[in-house]
């Protein structure tokens, strides 16, 4: 359970995502009359070729293109009119600089408490490969959410949606493993199986058919939901038992708490650091706890295997 997928799904409170993208900005009128004016001047004929002549290298890797250089210029211009006449700024659907360095920063935390894991468990324990399996889907996870708030196109978009939601549906797998699987194998594989092609439909309908917002959104809750409670009432079940299991229980009330941040409106800090960056941000601690109870529960797990051994 990362705090990217399982965060991103909790969000109980906030209203779904509409079924056209595009932020309240991109449809001011101030923008679209700029867009309108710079991509007739700039993208087209001689415009284009100067554009394409200065254009940085990185940039043209990147994709960036004249009519995403326009919006950019465009979104600035509006931001100074809005702040000149004294009205609230707008969210503009676009690059996110801060968001994107989050994710980067996720990833990594997500790779170097895997090496921890790797360096101080066994590849005996039960639940190692499991675990290891899980660090690696969090970590494509967290490539695609950097490489979408970087450079927001449908591809890119797609694959973020589509990377936090295995996100979630493997954590439930590691909780199958972790409350049931031990004792019964062939359960959790046949759980997994379902798993799978639970994601199969679910991308394949939002890929082949249509990519509805509402119908993810509500999709995402309910696996989010699942991945909750299951790992909630394991964790309150045992954690006398094992006082370890208490990091998994923050982790899941912290996911909730962080949460609340995707609910904050607010122009962003120094125009980059917005509530959606603040919540990514917050998100690092909480994959080093969760990483941590892993690591602990793993060698838990290891240590009775060990005493069952010898009994035997």
């Amino acid at each position: 359970m990362t705090a990217k997928g399982a965060a991103l799904l909790l969000l109980l409170g906030a209203a779904a995502p509409g079924s056209v993208r595009g932020s309240q900005g991109d449809r001011e009128p101030v923008y679209r009359d700029c867009l309108a004016q710079c991509e007739r001047r700039n993208c087209s004929g001689a415009g284009l070729r100067h554009f394409r002549s200065r254009q940085p290298l990185y940039m043209s890797l990147t994709g960036w293109t004249c009519k995403d250089d326009c919006k950019y210029e465009c979104m600035w211009l509006t931001v100074g009119l809005y702040e000149q006449e004294g009205h609230r700024v707008p969210q503009f659907y676009g690059k996110e600089p801060a968001s994107a360095f989050a994710s980067f920063l996720n990833g990594l935390a997500n790779f170097v408490m895997l090496t921890r894991y790797k360096a101080s468990v066994p590849p005996s324990s039960p639940m190692y490969h499991t675990c290891i399996a899980f660090a690696w889907v969090s970590l494509n996870a967290w490539f695609w959410s950097m490489v979408f708030h970087t450079r927001d196109t449908d591809v890119t978009e797609k694959l973020d949606y589509f990377c936090a939601s295995t996100v979630i549906l493997h954590s439930i797998y590691l909780c199958c493993v972790r409350t049931l699987g031990l004792k019964r194998p062939a359960f959790a594989n046949a759980f997994g199986g379902f798993l799978i092609l639970c994601l199969a439909c679910h991308v394949s309908y939002l890929t082949l058919v249509r990519f509805d917002y509402g119908y993810n959104m509500a999709a995402n809750v309910v696996i989010g939901l699942l991945n909750l409670f299951w790992w909630l009432c394991w964790c309150l079940q045992n954690q006398q038992r094992l006082p370890y299991v208490r990091k998994c229980m923050a982790v899941v009330l912290l996911l909730q708490a962080l949460a609340l941040l995707e609910l904050l409106d607010f122009p962003p800090l120094f125009w980059i650091l917005d509530a959606h960056a603040l919540w990514h941000l917050s998100t690092i601690p909480v994959n080093v706890l969760f990483y941590s109870f892993l690591r602990d529960d793993s060698l838990y797990l290891l240590k009775v295997n060990s005493a069952v051994m010898k009994m035997d």
